[in-house]
């Protein structure tokens, strides 16, 4: 048995999210399908992060076990050629130690959420960002972002279905990036909970928008409650970047 570290990128536009769903396709199905396929295995393909529908990854970890005897680099090969036609592709495929785990080893996850600013439609990036017009405010965006930042209760910015054990995280990034008409919020933590980057990035535009005040931002956080969310990004704009793990995860 070895296990392969795969590094995988998907346009979420097709799918309910990473995880098998009973109601629709994931991620997650279409490349253990194409596993199997391979291989003539049913490996549990084990993610970083589990994204929800919409979302977006260019640098998701995640890991299967395979028996057959392969190489990473034909391993990778065969997954591209059979995951076809899904919007999925296979980065980079490594063997690593038999107890390292995509999810469990992870000591950092990275997103970006973007923002389009521009007046006119998207086209092509349809799905791919949130237009909001009027112009934001990125400096005031900023300014509430800082607020955040931390080991905090993140209650008010948690979905009422998410399952962690826990309100607490630290964050450790949240940058407001503006480039003309596009607007990047950047954030880093070592976990989040469901749905926290998006109802996050939901309040930081209305604080663009002159809806909200920074004030409001620590308002919100301190309330510990959903009930004082402003507003949820849609899931369009959300990418996830990379994953970090300790150095050398080779066997």
């Amino acid at each position: 048995m070895t296990r392969f570290a795969l590094t995988v990128e998907f346009d979420g536009r097709p799918f309910m999210g990473w995880q098998r769903q009973d109601h629709g396709p994931s991620v997650q199905q279409a490349i253990e399908e194409a596993a199997f396929a391979v291989t003539g295995e049913r490996a549990a393909v084990q993610a970083a992060g589990r994204t929800d529908a919409g979302v977006h990854a260019l640098g998701m970890r995640a890991h299967l076990d395979i028996e057959k005897p392969i190489t990473a680099f034909r391993l990778m090969e065969a997954l591209n050629a059979r995951v076809r036609p899904n919007p999925v592709a296979i980065l980079d495929c490594v063997e690593v130690a038999d107890d390292w785990h995509a999810r469990f080893s992870c000591v950092a996850r990275h997103y970006e959420y973007r923002i389009s600013t521009r007046r006119a439609p998207l086209t092509w990036e349809k799905g791919l960002a949130w237009r909001v017009i009027p112009p934001l405010d990125a400096g005031l965006m900023a300014e509430g972002a800082a607020r955040l930042l931390g080991r905090h209760d993140f209650t008010t910015f948690r979905s009422a279905h998410c399952q962690a054990d826990s309100p607490l995280r630290t964050l450790d990034r949240l940058d407001v990036v503006q480039d003309g008409e596009r607007i990047s919020v950047f954030a880093s933590a070592r976990s989040f909970l469901h749905h926290q980057v998006r109802s996050m990035v939901g309040c930081l535009v209305l604080v663009g928008q002159g809806r909200w005040s920074p004030e409001d931002m620590t308002a919100a956080l301190e309330a510990r409650d959903r009930a004082a969310l402003g507003l949820n990004a849609p899931s369009d704009g959300l990418f996830f970047l990379r994953a970090d793990y300790p150095p050398d995860p080779a066997p």
